[in-house]
């Protein structure tokens, strides 16, 4: 008989120094205007929540919430292009969002660009509301591209 091995169900941990390379590439990948190699090794040196979706030792997304004052801030979130449309984003925001909790934070805001109507999309999906704009606050080809400001109501878990 013949065992035809399936590939892991990525896994979520907390992100290392040594992910840092593989988290840079994918963002250098997925965005025009990336977060650089230093901007998320100073994440991780802040003490943010940062973690990767890891399919055996390949990073195929990342998140990075940072949590103060009973508020916490959805700062990165990306999925690896090559493994978009399988619920990584989904369940990197989920647990995401449980951390929020768990810090005891009240709320979870988040930017997003309008025309990522995707991601757009999967927050209203997950319970966040627009709430504002922030107008000219991403770079862009054609010179600047507002956010859509998003925010979470965290309310305590039902017994």
């Amino acid at each position: 008989m013949v065992a035809i091995l399936k590939e892991p169900f990525p896994l979520l941990r907390p992100m290392q120094v040594d992910d840092l390379d593989q988290v840079t590439a994918i963002e250098i990948a997925a965005y025009d205007y990336p977060w650089t190699h230093t901007i998320f090794r100073d994440c991780l040196r802040a003490g943010y929540n940062c973690w990767v979706l890891a399919q055996a030792v390949e990073v195929i997304g990342y998140g990075v919430l940072s949590v103060a004052a009973g508020e916490a801030h959805v700062l990165n979130v990306c999925v690896a292009r090559t493994h978009q449309g399988s619920g990584h984003g989904r369940h990197l925001m989920r647990r995401l969002i449980d951390l929020a909790r768990w810090h005891r934070a009240e709320r979870i805001f988040l930017e997003v660009r309008p025309s990522n109507a995707h991601a757009v999309a999967l927050y209203h999906d997950l319970g966040f509301n627009e709430i504002g704009k922030r107008p000219n606050y991403y770079p862009s080809k054609r010179g600047r591209e507002d956010a859509i400001v998003m925010a979470l109501e965290l309310l305590p878990p039902e017994d």
